[in-house]
C-alpha cells in the first residue's frame, strides 16, 4: 500500500477533473490510501464522487485571486498551486509517499521539501501551447503580442519546462500528446509514459433505465417530438471546443449546403461518405424529429463560459435553427447519462483534442462518435466502425455523417455495439487501475 496525495488546481467539472477523480478512485480500489488537495472545490459544481464520501478532499488557498483585473491567470494558477503544495508539506500533517500532480508543474520543486517522497506528473498538454492558442501552436508560431507579454510568457514557459522535469515520473494522456510533449520540451531527455484515461462503467448503471421524461428533459427539449432523433454535443463552453461547427452541421443537415458547396471531403484514411446530394433532403418524418443538444460544463465565474454561450445562442438564431437546438449548462449526471445513451450520435468538434474522454463515454453507452480527424480521437474512434473521423472545419462532412446515422438505424446500432466493445477492451477501468498501480509503485521504488 502506498499513501498517495493528488494535487489539482480546481476540482470542478471537466475532462482533467474527471481523470483525477477516476485516478484517485482507481488507486483506492487497488488498496492505496488516497487524499485529494485542491485550491477550489465548489460543492455545487463538481463531480459527485468528491462530495459523497468516496474521496477525501481538502481545499486550501481559495482566498488567493484567480487573476488581476482579468489578466495574469497563468501566474496566479502557479501561485495557487505553489501555496497548495506548501500547505500540504508544511501545515497539513498528512503523511504520504507519492504526490500525483497534473496541469500545473510549478508546485513540484516545493513538494521536494518533503524528503523521500516521489512526484508523478500527469501532462494533459503543455500549458505554453495552450497559452498560444490552437491556431498559433499548430502553426508553430507565437501569437502577436507586446514585449511585456512575451517576457511574461517566456518566464512562465521556462518555469513550466524546468519544473516538469523535476518530477520522478511523467505521464501523458495519448500518443498525440506524447509527441507534442517531446517537440515542446526539448531540454527534457525523457519519454513520457502514455496512460489513457478510462471510464468507470458502473457510474452509468443507476441511470440505465431512465428516460428523457424521468430526468426532466422532456420539459427542456423544444416541441418535444414523440420519437426525437437527438444529436449531442458535450463539451465545456469554450471557444477552443469549436462548438459553432455543430450548429453549422445541423443547419446543413436540415436545409442543405452552407457554402462549402457540398463537395465530398475525405477523412484521414481517404474514405468518402455519400455526398450531400445523395443524402439530402432527408425524409420529412426523419427531418422533423431531429434535435441538437449542446451541453457541457458551465461556470459563471469563468467569463469565457458566459460569453461563449451567449455567442452560440446568437449564432443559432442567425442560422435560423434555434427551435431545433437546446443549450444545457452543466447538466447533472442523470441527464448527461440519458443524453449520451439516447443520442443518435455524439458530435465531437474540437480540433487536435489532446485526448477527449467524452467520446469514450458515448461509445461505452453504445452511441457512435462523429469527431474531427485529429489529436486524441484518432486513437479512440475507429472510422466507419465506431463512428466517423471527419475533416476539420467541414460542416458538410458532419452533416453527411449525421444524415447516415439519422436515416440508417441499423448502422447506428452496429456502430454502437462495436464502440462499446472497443471501450471495454481498450479503455477499461481495470486496465487503467493496473497501469496506475504499476506507476505509483514504480515511482515509490525509484523507477522512472
Amino acid at each position: 500500500m502506498v499513501r498517495v496525495v493528488f494535487l489539482h488546481p480546481d476540482l470542478g467539472i471537466g475532462g482533467a477533473e474527471r481523470l483525477i477523480v477516476d485516478a484517485a478512485l482507481a488507486l483506492k480500489r487497488k488498496g492505496h490510501q488516497v487524499t485529494v488537495f485542491t485550491s477550489h472545490h465548489d460543492h455545487s459544481h463538481c463531480f459527485p464522487e468528491t462530495v459523497d464520501g468516496q474521496l477525501e478532499v481538502h481545499c486550501a488557498g481559495d482566498w488567493l485571486p484567480r487573476s488581476t483585473f482579468g489578466k495574469l491567470y497563468a501566474l496566479w494558477a502557479y501561485v495557487r498551486m505553489i501555496y497548495l503544495a506548501l500547505y500540504l508539506v508544511l501545515f497539513s500533517k498528512l503523511e504520504y509517499e507519492v504526490a500525483f500532480v497534473d496541469q500545473v508543474a510549478a508546485c513540484i520543486p516545493f513538494l521536494r521539501l518533503k524528503r523521500q517522497s516521489k512526484v508523478v506528473f500527469y501532462c494533459h498538454f503543455p500549458d505554453l501551447l495552450l497559452a498560444m492558442g490552437d491556431e498559433d501552436w499548430k502553426k508553430k508560431e507565437s501569437p502577436k503580442s507586446s514585449l511585456l507579454r512575451k517576457s511574461y510568457r517566456f518566464i512562465l514557459d521556462k518555469v513550466e519546462e524546468w519544473t516538469t522535469g523535476q518530477s520522478d515520473c511523467i505521464l501523458v494522456n495519448s500518443h498525440f500528446t506524447a509527441g507534442v510533449f517531446k517537440e515542446t520540451f526539448k531540454s527534457l531527455k525523457v519519454t513520457p509514459q502514455v496512460v489513457y484515461p478510462s471510464l468507470d462503467f458502473e457510474k452509468f448503471t443507476p441511470f440505465e433505465s431512465l428516460s428523457l421524461e424521468d430526468v426532466g428533459l422532456d420539459r427542456i427539449l423544444p416541441q418535444h417530438p414523440a420519437k426525437p432523433i437527438i444529436f449531442l454535443s458535450l463539451n465545456r463552453f469554450e471557444r477552443k471546443k469549436n462548438l459553432p461547427l455543430a450548429l453549422e452541421a445541423l443547419k446543413v443537415l436540415l436545409e442543405g449546403d452552407l457554402g462549402d458547396n457540398g463537395q465530398d471531403q475525405k477523412d484521414q484514411k481517404g474514405d468518402i461518405l455519400p455526398s450531400l446530394s445523395d443524402l439530402l433532403p432527408l425524409d420529412p418524418d426523419i427531418s422533423s424529429r431531429i434535435l441538437l443538444v449542446v451541453a457541457g460544463g458551465y461556470d459563471y465565474r469563468v467569463q469565457e463560459n458566459v460569453q461563449h454561450l451567449e455567442e452560440l445562442e446568437s449564432y443559432a438564431s442567425r442560422l435560423g435553427i434555434s427551435e431545433r437546438v437546446v443549450f444545457l449548462r452543466s447538466p447533472p449526471e442523470p441527464q448527461k447519462a440519458v443524453l449520451l445513451r439516447v443520442a443518435r450520435g455524439l458530435l465531437y468538434t474540437p480540433e487536435a483534442e489532446h485526448f477527449g474522454i467524452v467520446p469514450l463515454e458515448a461509445m461505452s453507452l453504445g452511441t457512435p462518435v462523429l469527431a474531427v480527424a485529429g489529436g486524441g480521437p484518432r486513437e479512440t474512434v475507429v472510422h466507419g466502425s465506431t463512428g466517423f473521423l471527419l475533416p476539420p472545419g467541414e460542416a458538410g462532412g458532419f452533416a453527411r455523417a449525421m444524415a447516415v446515422l439519422a436515416s440508417d438505424s441499423e448502422r447506428e446500432k452496429d456502430m454502437g455495439i462495436k464502440g462499446r466493445e472497443r471501450v471495454l477492451r481498450e479503455f477499461s477501468s481495470q486496465k487503467f487501475e493496473e497501469e496506475l498501480d504499476r506507476v505509483v509503485k514504480g515511482a515509490w521504488k525509484g523507477q522512472k
